[in-house]
Protein backbone atom coordinates (compact mmCIF):
# COMPACT_ATOMS: atom_id res chain seq x y z
CA UNK A 1 0.00 0.00 0.00
CA UNK A 2 1.23 3.26 -0.69
CA UNK A 3 0.21 6.74 0.90
CA UNK A 4 1.17 10.12 -0.04
CA UNK A 5 2.43 12.45 2.27
CA UNK A 6 2.52 15.52 0.66
CA UNK A 7 3.36 18.11 3.54
CA UNK A 8 3.64 18.37 7.28
CA UNK A 9 0.10 18.10 7.99
CA UNK A 10 -0.63 14.96 5.65
CA UNK A 11 2.03 12.88 7.57
CA UNK A 12 0.82 14.46 10.99
CA UNK A 13 -2.41 12.71 10.50
CA UNK A 14 -1.14 9.47 8.80
CA UNK A 15 0.94 9.64 12.71
CA UNK A 16 -2.36 9.95 14.06
CA UNK A 17 -3.66 6.96 12.57
CA UNK A 18 -0.84 4.14 12.86
CA UNK A 19 -0.93 5.33 16.86
CA UNK A 20 -4.55 4.85 17.09
CA UNK A 21 -3.85 1.12 16.30
CA UNK A 22 -0.51 1.08 18.03
CA UNK A 23 -0.46 -1.90 20.58
CA UNK A 24 2.21 -3.40 23.17
CA UNK A 25 4.76 -5.66 21.18
CA UNK A 26 4.45 -3.74 17.83
CA UNK A 27 6.67 -2.45 15.91
CA UNK A 28 6.66 0.34 13.55
CA UNK A 29 10.00 0.13 10.86
CA UNK A 30 10.49 3.14 9.35
CA UNK A 31 13.05 3.07 6.62
CA UNK A 32 14.11 5.61 4.23
CA UNK A 33 17.73 7.68 2.77
CA UNK A 34 18.46 10.71 5.28
CA UNK A 35 15.58 13.15 5.26
CA UNK A 36 13.09 10.80 4.08
CA UNK A 37 11.19 11.92 7.10
CA UNK A 38 11.44 9.48 9.26
CA UNK A 39 11.81 11.11 12.67
CA UNK A 40 9.26 13.49 11.62
CA UNK A 41 6.82 10.70 11.52
CA UNK A 42 7.99 9.10 14.40
CA UNK A 43 7.07 12.05 16.51
CA UNK A 44 3.81 12.36 14.74
CA UNK A 45 2.88 9.39 16.39
CA UNK A 46 4.54 9.82 19.80
CA UNK A 47 2.33 13.37 19.59
CA UNK A 48 -0.94 11.58 18.76
CA UNK A 49 -0.10 8.77 21.55
CA UNK A 50 -0.52 12.11 24.02
CA UNK A 51 3.40 13.31 24.42
CA UNK A 52 3.62 16.59 25.08
CA UNK A 53 6.67 18.79 24.16
CA UNK A 54 9.91 17.96 22.52
CA UNK A 55 10.82 14.56 20.77
CA UNK A 56 14.41 14.55 20.91
CA UNK A 57 15.91 12.15 18.19
CA UNK A 58 17.72 9.18 19.93
CA UNK A 59 20.01 9.33 17.06
CA UNK A 60 23.32 9.58 19.73
CA UNK A 61 21.40 7.65 22.59
CA UNK A 62 19.92 5.37 20.33
CA UNK A 63 16.82 4.48 22.58
CA UNK A 64 14.24 6.90 24.34
CA UNK A 65 11.52 5.72 25.86
CA UNK A 66 7.88 7.16 26.88
CA UNK A 67 5.86 5.74 29.73
CA UNK A 68 2.13 6.38 30.95
CA UNK A 69 0.85 8.49 31.55
CA UNK A 70 2.24 10.67 29.38
CA UNK A 71 1.63 8.54 26.45
CA UNK A 72 -1.13 5.78 25.99
CA UNK A 73 0.92 2.27 26.02
CA UNK A 74 4.63 2.30 26.88
CA UNK A 75 6.94 3.24 24.05
CA UNK A 76 10.41 2.53 22.90
CA UNK A 77 11.58 5.16 19.91
CA UNK A 78 14.86 3.58 18.84
CA UNK A 79 17.14 4.97 15.83
CA UNK A 80 19.66 2.51 14.90
CA UNK A 81 21.74 4.93 12.19
CA UNK A 82 24.72 4.08 14.21
CA UNK A 83 25.06 0.74 14.59
CA UNK A 84 27.81 -1.03 12.90
CA UNK A 85 26.34 -4.92 13.50
CA UNK A 86 23.03 -6.04 14.41
CA UNK A 87 23.88 -7.97 17.59
CA UNK A 88 24.50 -4.22 19.54
CA UNK A 89 20.94 -3.82 19.29
CA UNK A 90 21.18 -7.18 21.85
CA UNK A 91 24.05 -5.79 23.41
CA UNK A 92 22.29 -1.93 24.25
CA UNK A 93 19.66 -4.27 25.98
CA UNK A 94 17.31 -3.50 23.24
CA UNK A 95 14.98 -6.86 24.31
CA UNK A 96 14.45 -5.69 27.41
CA UNK A 97 13.41 -1.87 26.40
CA UNK A 98 10.49 -3.41 24.63
CA UNK A 99 8.89 -6.05 26.82
CA UNK A 100 5.42 -4.43 27.59
CA UNK A 101 6.28 -1.80 24.93
CA UNK A 102 5.54 -0.88 21.79
CA UNK A 103 8.71 0.00 19.26
CA UNK A 104 9.14 2.53 17.13
CA UNK A 105 12.48 1.76 14.60
CA UNK A 106 14.12 4.13 12.59
CA UNK A 107 16.94 2.19 10.81
CA UNK A 108 15.78 -1.29 11.43
CA UNK A 109 17.89 -2.75 9.11
CA UNK A 110 20.68 -1.65 10.78
CA UNK A 111 19.45 -3.75 14.22
CA UNK A 112 19.13 -6.96 11.71
CA UNK A 113 15.33 -5.47 10.98
CA UNK A 114 11.89 -6.65 12.18
CA UNK A 115 9.55 -7.52 8.87
CA UNK A 116 9.67 -11.11 10.03
CA UNK A 117 8.19 -10.07 13.08
CA UNK A 118 3.77 -10.63 12.65
CA UNK A 119 3.63 -7.54 15.13
CA UNK A 120 5.88 -5.26 12.49
CA UNK A 121 4.28 -2.45 10.26
CA UNK A 122 7.01 -1.95 7.86
CA UNK A 123 7.30 1.93 6.37
CA UNK A 124 9.62 2.71 3.14
CA UNK A 125 9.51 6.43 3.27
CA UNK A 126 10.89 7.95 -0.30
CA UNK A 127 10.83 11.52 -1.68
CA UNK A 128 8.01 12.48 -4.16
CA UNK A 129 7.62 15.50 -6.63
CA UNK A 130 5.73 16.98 -3.35
CA UNK A 131 6.41 15.83 -0.44
CA UNK A 132 6.99 11.74 0.62
CA UNK A 133 5.52 8.58 0.26
CA UNK A 134 5.15 6.09 2.58
CA UNK A 135 5.27 2.75 0.91
CA UNK A 136 3.58 0.24 3.81
CA UNK A 137 3.38 -3.18 4.66
CA UNK A 138 1.69 -5.05 7.64
CA UNK A 139 3.16 -7.90 9.21
CA UNK A 140 0.12 -10.39 9.99
CA UNK A 141 -1.14 -8.68 13.73
CA UNK A 142 -1.47 -5.77 11.45
CA UNK A 143 -4.01 -7.27 8.77
CA UNK A 144 -7.51 -5.43 9.96
CA UNK A 145 -6.04 -2.58 11.75
CA UNK A 146 -3.78 -1.03 9.10
CA UNK A 147 -3.69 2.62 9.31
Amino acid sequence: MKVALPDLAATCSFGGRIAAQLRAGDVVALSGGLGAGKTTLARAIIAALGHEGEVPSPTFAIIETYDPPAVRLPLVHADFYRLTRPREAEEIGLDDYREGAALIAEWPELAGGFAHEAACLSLRLETAETGRIAIVEGGADWLGRMP
